[in-house]
């Protein structure tokens, strides 16, 4: 996931989530809501598409085959009321029946796995603050992040009430498999048409041109 810093129009105030929503839905572009904030998202790069692409067709392949999930894209909204957090995770698999926030089918509650596609902006974000809220979804418990400039994927299972593992998957190994549903995917196949050659610029080269 993508997002910048708040625009001054964003900043000026605090809104409550249904004034975020009622915004969100006439809005040409899409925000995230953090707590009162509206935050803007920016456009993700091709690698980044083309992962969160691959990654989303093979799981909706093997949802076909074993009709135990359903998966989702970065369309559709996910809602944490612990944390008062709107959020477009990048990939969502949902076991069982899906749970919609007031009946609305654009956002859900109950995701099982989320996958997000690093990005240099917000990986530390992705990585720590968005993981902590994250994990007060009850049905939450596997979390795959992925590097979309070199071949690196944390795969974090819930092991317990307050504990998780860990697995760093690198160009060493052959595939991802995931825990809670069954699905196996091969490194190949998620880096299908990734050029790691055009990294992703960093935020020092965005601001220095």
């Amino acid at each position: 996931m993508t997002v910048t810093s708040p625009s001054a129009s964003t900043r000026s105030r605090l809104y409550t989530p249904e004034e975020y929503l009622a915004l969100e839905d006439k809005a040409d572009f899409r925000s995230e809501y953090r707590q009162g904030e509206i935050i803007p998202m920016a456009g993700g790069t091709t690698n980044h598409n083309r992962i969160a692409r691959n990654v989303s067709a093979e799981l909706h392949f093997a949802s076909k085959a074993q009709d135990e999930f359903e998966n989702f894209i970065g369309d559709v909204k996910l809602w944490v009321p612990q944390e008062q957090l709107y959020t477009y995770p990048d990939v969502m698999a949902v076991v069982g029946e899906v749970e919609y926030y007031n009946d609305r089918r654009d956002i859900i509650l109950n995701p099982q796995v989320i996958i997000e596609v690093l990005s240099k902006s917000t990986e530390d974000y992705d990585r720590l603050g968005k993981f902590s809220l994250y994990r007060t979804v009850p049905s939450f418990v596997e979390y795959i992040l992925i590097n979309q400039n070199r071949v690196q994927i944390e795969h974090f299972t819930k092991q317990g009430a307050k504990r998780w593992s860990l697995q760093d998957i690198d160009a060493d190994d052959r595939e991802l498999k995931l825990e809670s549903i069954p699905f196996t995917m091969s490194l190949d196949e998620i880096y299908r048409k990734v050029n790691l050659a055009d990294a992703e610029p960093s935020q020092k080269d965005v601001l220095d041109e």
